[in-house]
């Protein structure tokens, strides 16, 4: 007899035994019990979350000739239910929409549903990857899924629901089907490992799991390989010899170099991960996830069930995490993903992902510009990590006192206000001052720069001092001013060129 694989073998008979798809289940055989049944379903969701299954459970439940109507209990038995399971039924017809695109495939089943079903109560199409048909063959089907005959029902799966006309979701009933959690996943796992009388450690069982993503055909698959060595015990060695590698304790140790400021040991980290095996995007995708469980933990807490930790570097992870603000991470997996879609289609992807490596471990800071505006407004003092290898000349600080000699200020603030004497009330009546006449300037000669502000003073009323027009910086000006460190913070920060310096002169005390 020949071998079935995992997948086919344990595949789920009734609505109960679908896996993490609780809520679609309860739906369906809440219509088959009050007879509700709809003429279209379509079943959306990624792969390997069971929407054939269910769409050849709700077919066997309609068409099982045990009961004299639909139930929710299929018998298993019959001609109807064997071949629904086989894919052989004559009243249940399985089509591939990547293979039958066209218009004239979709005119063809129009045709076959004016004849009844030869032996069930329905004739059922199930039509995979529906979203892979024309645009002039979803229009020929609108009005046969609009009204088709009473024996006549329509089941639909696809993994990309987008791309699924409006025009035909509306004429269906549409059930999403979500990822399975690793958890239920596991625990599948546990009950086929029975079955099949193997036995298994229990870290082996929660890492295919988790190498699932979601997908139980995936997980299967995974699991059908380790069986294939044909060992009464699977064991993690064994897991490590066929199944990727998953680096957990590297890829800690590489956002460790990254927090340190090591990029030389960043390197050398990369290097080992790509001689084991890594491709460059597999790399990058690694090391994006890693960078994701530890912003869970910063911002969830290391008890959230959002991750599953690895045991062996648990501790080390969950201390990691608080050595990296909200924004780092932000920043970090944007860095990622953009090297992920680049080496992609470039040449020259080891430069590219040494070169993003280099870019997150020599950043001074990972803090936001917001909170670096924040604290220099308030007045506070903003270090900056120095990379490895310069730790004996310490922090840079971002701000200081200038020095009392030469205070440097980038732009001078007013002059200090007159205050304007009140005059004392006059005795005897005084005339009006003659208005004082402006000459004309000779236009022949430049005019020089006013000694003063342009206005006249006032009998009684003091003369307002005049703004002195600053003068071009000379250049050691400028290399005093660039030698601030709070200018040259700045100067990084914004990355800005230094055009004037004006020196702030001190306000003379009175007597």
């Amino acid at each position: 007899m020949a071998y079935k694989v995992l997948a086919r073998k344990y595949r789920s008979w009734t609505f109960d035994e679908l896996v993490g798809q609780e809520a679609v289940a309860t739906t369906l055989k809440n219509a088959i019990q009050t007879q509700r049944l709809h003429h279209g379903y379509l079943f959306c969701g990624t792969r390997g979350v069971g929407k054939t299954s269910a769409a050849r459970i709700l077919a066997r439940s309609l068409n099982c000739l045990s009961f004299d109507q639909p139930t929710v209990e299929p018998c298993r038995t019959c001609e109807s239910c064997v071949a629904i399971a086989e894919g052989q039924d004559v009243d249940v017809i399985e089509i591939d929409a990547a293979s039958n695109t066209g218009v004239d495939n979709i005119r063809e089943l129009r045709s076959n549903t004016l004849y009844r079903p030869a032996r069930a109560r329905f004739k059922i199409y199930i039509i995979d990857e529906v979203h892979m048909l024309s645009t002039g063959a979803f229009n020929a089907l609108l009005k046969t899924l609009e009204e088709p005959p009473g024996h006549v029902k329509f089941i639909m799966a696809t993994t990309e629901a987008k791309k699924v006309p409006a025009t035909i979701q509306s004429r269906c009933l549409r059930f999403d089907f979500r990822s399975i959690p690793a958890e239920k996943i596991a625990a599948h796992f546990e009950h086929i490992l029975q079955q099949e009388q193997i036995e298994v450690d229990p870290q082996v069982i929660r890492r295919v799991a988790r190498l699932a993503n979601g997908s139980m055909r995936d997980g299967l698959s995974l699991l059908d390989q380790l069986l294939s060595l044909g060992a009464d015990k699977l064991t993690m060695d064994m897991l490590d010899d066929v199944l990727p590698v998953s680096y957990d304790a590297t890829l800690t140790q590489l956002v460790e170099q990254l927090a340190e400021h090591d990029a030389g040991g960043a390197l050398v980290t990369l290097d080992a991960c790509l001689a084991s095996g890594y491709s460059l995007e597999r790399f990058a995708e690694a090391l994006a996830e890693q960078v994701r469980t530890l912003m869970l933990l910063n911002v969830c807490g290391p008890t959230t069930n959002l991750v599953e930790l690895p045991p062996a570097v648990a501790e080390r992870m969950i201390e990691l995490s608080k050595r990296f603000d909200q924004e780092a991470y932000v920043f970090m997996i944007s860095v990622l993903e953009e090297l992920r879609r680049n080496i992609r289609f470039s040449a020259l992807g080891r430069a590219l992902t040494e070169a993003a490596l280099v870019r997150l471990a020599s950043g001074t800071s990972y803090r936001s510009v917001q909170s670096l505006l924040a604290q220099l407004e308030s007045g506070g003092t903003v270090g900056v990590a120095a990379p490895a290898g310069q730790a004996a000349s310490g922090p840079r600080p971002m701000a200081s006192a200038a020095p009392a000699a030469a205070p440097v200020a980038p732009v001078a603030p007013p002059a200090p206000a007159v205050p304007r004497p009140t005059p004392a009330p006059p005795a005897t009546p005084r005339s009006p001052a003659p208005p004082v006449a402006r000459p004309e300037p000779a236009p022949s000669r430049p005019a020089k720069p006013p000694a003063s502000s342009g206005k006249q003073a006032l009998p009684g009323k003091p003369a307002t001092p005049a703004r002195s027009v600053p003068k071009p910086p000379t250049p050691e000006d400028l290399r005093a001013a660039t030698s601030e460190p709070l200018v040259r913070e700045a100067m990084d920060l914004f990355q800005a060129t230094l055009v004037n310096v004006e020196r702030q002169e001190q306000p003379k005390q009175k007597e």
